[in-house]
């Protein structure tokens, strides 16, 4: 996380639980988190494209929803780092628990018939998402938040595993992919919290564009944008609609 530290801009003090290692309005006076802002463009557009796309084809809402679900979480994540507010944090980390609770609905259906239900498991995933939602709006903590995130993303691994293990084996390579770039994603967003102190002195002593390469935070938004978008592909893959859109 960010030292307390941090100038002030145009959308004036910080109100969010979080403060990430990026220095605020370091680039320009109108944007708190420039690099960790403009990043989010990647899980912004192409998921656009990719529901267009998917309207156009024909295919299941389910896909729709889902790169709708991403462009979602993209836009709250720019408006979160683009002003520090905790509103703005809120309209970031919900959409998170929310498009997850889709992608695990998708995965679970991969195999059922097209345009069919799954109430039981649709009324699980709102309900959890309603838990969540209250609980994390009365305690504010995001450690709590990221356990809930951290918890579907691990339903989500451990269904895709078994997929490429036991059903669909030809979709290895897409399916590892995806997993492995969300991951390394992870692996700097960890690096990013752990040891900020030491990258932010790093970035005063190296030229701009080194010190632009060292914002992990900004990483993790790529990475596991391109990563939840390859997941989507994937999705499609195990029912069959792979070759019809990406």
């Amino acid at each position: 996380m960010a030292p307390a530290a941090d100038r002030e801009g145009y959308w004036g003090p910080t109100t969010s639980t979080l403060d990430w290692c990026e220095e605020n309005y370091a680039v320009t006076w109108y944007i708190a988190e420039f690099w960790n802002t403009v990043s989010n463009l990647i899980m912004i557009i192409p998921p656009i494209f990719g529901a267009i796309q998917s309207v156009r084809d024909g295919l299941e809402k389910r896909y729709i929803a889902s790169y709708l679900a991403l462009t979602v979480v993209g836009m709250g994540s720019w408006c979160f780092h683009m002003t520090l507010k905790y509103e703005m944090q809120l309209l970031d980390e919900l959409p998170m628990i929310y498009s997850c609770c889709i992608f695990v609905y998708c995965m679970f259906e991969c195999f059922k018939m097209k345009n069919s239900v799954n109430y039981h498991l649709l009324f699980i995933l709102v309900l959890f998402s309603l838990i969540v939602t209250t609980v994390y709006l009365k305690v504010k903590e995001p450690v709590f938040h990221q356990v809930m995130y951290g918890m579907l993303v691990f339903t989500l691994v451990l269904r895709s595993i078994y997929i490429v293990t036991w059903v669909y084996p030809w979709l290895r390579g897409l399916g590892y992919t995806s997993l492995g770039i969300f991951l390394l994603g992870f692996l700097l967003w960890n690096i990013d919290n752990i040891f900020c102190d030491s990258l932010r002195n790093f970035r005063k002593k190296m030229p701009p564009i080194i010190g632009v390469a060292t914002q992990f935070h900004a990483w993790w938004h790529i990475l596991t944008g391109l990563g939840s978008y390859l997941h989507i592909l994937f999705r499609k893959g195990t029912s069959g609609q792979l070759n019809k859109n990406h």
